[in-house]
């Protein structure tokens, strides 16, 4: 039987394009481990996909995992199963519109054939305690990359 981790994650970024930070943590049996990250010159939305990326890279076996983010972006994609029509369609939204963040969605992809992944959706900035701390891991991030 796997384990079940639960996953909360969040992207930052002070312009957009701009400095971005992500944050991301994880809980099993009650045990939290906190993970974030930075790039100089990114998008708000390459954020919200690194975080999850991240926080499923942490995890040392297949495991069933409860991922919350506010990221409406990431959720639909995986949960109206847009991303896998993207990649069908060689990463095109449509006949002329690229699909954004190939390569992470390419990343998640892989990762989510090693999991058994629940993606559910929280409202951003609306007092859900692991999503706040994720929001100051990655904004803590963000002021991080700003003053490179």
């Amino acid at each position: 039987m796997k384990p079940t981790v639960e996953i909360f994650t969040d992207g930052a970024c002070s312009g957009n394009p701009g400095p971005g930070g992500w944050g991301t943590v994880l809980r099993y049996n009650g045990i939290e481990k906190e993970l974030s990250g930075g790039e100089a010159q990114t998008t708000n939305n390459r954020m919200e996909l690194t975080a999850v990326i991240e926080g499923l890279k942490a995890l040392k076996k297949p495991c069933k995992v409860i991922l919350t983010t506010d990221s409406k972006y990431v959720c639909d994609a995986i949960n109206e199963g847009w991303v896998y029509k993207w990649k069908l369609n060689g990463w095109m939204r449509n006949k002329k519109e690229p699909a954004l963040n190939p390569d992470l969605w390419e990343e998640l992809l892989t990762l989510l054939g090693e999991h058994e992944v629940e993606f559910c959706w929280v409202k951003g900035h609306a007092g859900h305690p692991e999503n706040e701390r994720c929001d100051a891991l990655a904004v803590e991030q963000t002021k991080k990359f700003s003053q490179v």
